[in-house]
């Protein structure tokens, strides 16, 4: 049973006893004080929102909540992480962004947490019992002022996604760019970044704009179809995205604009052919070539249950040369991103869009992108990533079948980027390599 009503209506149903047996509560957008009766749903509560109120602390009875796995206080007031949460033994995703949590116990952290979102906050430093959670999974701390990790984290072997955009961070620990299931980081906005050299771009006032329709939104902004007249002509269409100069999970939308910017042009990356000047509400934004028509991306976001892994359409089916080709695609964006310094930080199948035929695709998204550091650093990275593109490889291997031949190769490539030693897994330019070689047969 899942409640989605106005929180007035699904407050004044708890109050009377109606809620019985709900699986999912949803009260946002103004909770002043947590209502004492969600704890009669002790037996059945699994996912509890209470996002966007004014909440400073929880009850200490909240361990009674036994099969909660979810919970959501985002956008409230708590300088300090309820210490009660680590007795809710099935909670395994906790969401607490933008509250002014300075205090993280470590008490705090349940036996099974999964994933953890901080971002947002004031944080400076982190309990050493955060390594000791070993189903930890998704860590999602942008926009603190922290200066370091905790040592223990080293151990956590799980550990796949890190996001530590906007922080005071003067280097990255070797440990953490040795953890072996590390595939997705970002670290855009810390001191370690390099400064990047502002690339030679065309402003676009907002005059020589004609706004479209929206085409989609994203956490750091939304995207409209749009007209550029550049001269006496009609002018060319075009993608505008409008930032909303908030802090996302990955970190901060200026960085994402200047990522995407230094890419430069290459044919598998979406790109960024201008920067807007003159909007009138000071906006800043992006203007991208536009994709064409009846391009999608090739997956959903991951799920709450899938936490780190994305989520394919059930009836989706590649021919083998289409996967390889969009295998090949991204490798060919990533390379390029490497070659120019940056990492990608979000490799997923869900920011690939593609044609939905051919295989022709393109890497987009840029929000976690981030310069890399020079020497070993820089050079890890660039394998942690190669993980990435691992995994996205085995997700599409697994939407077709290619021949006994091609499957070997294809496998075995993919065993040698997923593999947990960090400095033995290939370069994306080796991938590419590899990839021509494994080639199957097909239009």
């Amino acid at each position: 049973m899942t409640i989605q009503a106005p929180m007035s209506d699904v407050l004044h149903a708890l109050r009377r006893g109606d809620l019985a047996g709900a699986r999912e509560l949803r009260l946002t957008g103004g909770l002043a004080e947590f209502p004492r009766e969600i704890l009669g749903l002790a037996d059945t509560l699994e996912l509890l929102d209470l996002s966007g109120g004014t909440l400073s602390d929880l009850p200490d009875e909240l361990g009674r909540l036994r099969k909660l796995r979810v919970l959501f206080c985002s956008g409230n007031r708590f300088a300090r992480l309820p210490p009660v949460l680590g007795e809710c033994r099935s909670l395994s995703q906790i969401g607490f962004r933008g509250t002014g949590l300075r205090e993280v116990p470590g008490e705090a952290l349940p036996p099974a947490l999964r994933w953890l979102t901080l971002t947002d906050n004031r944080i400076e430093r982190l309990p050493d019992r955060l390594g000791e959670r070993p189903l930890l999974q998704k860590l999602m701390l942008s926009g603190n002022r922290l200066t370091a990790l905790p040592a223990t984290l080293a151990g956590a072997r799980r550990l796949e996604l890190v996001r530590l955009a906007a922080n005071r961070m003067e280097a990255l620990p070797e440990w953490l760019l040795a953890l072996p299931g590390l595939a997705w980081v970002s670290w855009a906005g810390n001191p370690l970044e390099p400064g990047a050299v502002p690339p030679d771009v065309p402003l676009v006032p907002w005059s020589r704009l004609a706004l479209g329709a929206r085409l989609g939104e994203g956490a750091s902004g939304q995207v409209h179809r749009a007209r550029w007249r550049q001269g006496p002509g009609p002018g060319r269409t075009v993608a505008l995205k409008l930032f909303k100069g908030a802090m996302t999970s990955d970190g901060l939308p200026e960085r994402e604009m200047a990522a995407c910017l230094a890419a430069g042009e290459h044919p598998n990356l979406t790109g960024g052919l201008g920067r807007l000047a003159g909007h009138p509400d000071g906006a800043q934004g992006l203007v991208m070539p536009l994709l064409p028509d009846g391009w999608r991306p090739l997956a959903g976001p991951p799920s709450l249950s899938s936490c780190s892994r994305d989520v394919y359409d059930p009836g989706l089916r590649l021919a083998p040369a289409c996967a390889v080709r969009i295998a090949t695609a991204v490798a060919a964006a990533a390379g390029h991103l490497h070659a120019r310094g940056l990492g990608h930080g979000d490799l997923y199948g869900h920011n690939v869009v593609w044609d939905g035929a051919a295989g022709e695709a393109r890497l987009s998204d840029f929000g976690a992108a981030s310069g890399l550091p020079a020497g070993r650093a820089g050079d890890a990275l660039r394998r942690i990533e190669v993980r990435a593109w691992g995994l996205l490889l085995g997700e599409l291997l697994a939407l077709c079948a290619p021949e006994p031949a091609a499957a070997d190769a294809l496998r075995r490539l993919e065993r040698a980027c997923v593999q947990p030693d960090v400095s033995a897994r290939p370069t994306m330019d080796a991938v590419r390599d590899a990839l021509d070689a494994a080639r199957p047969p097909g239009p």
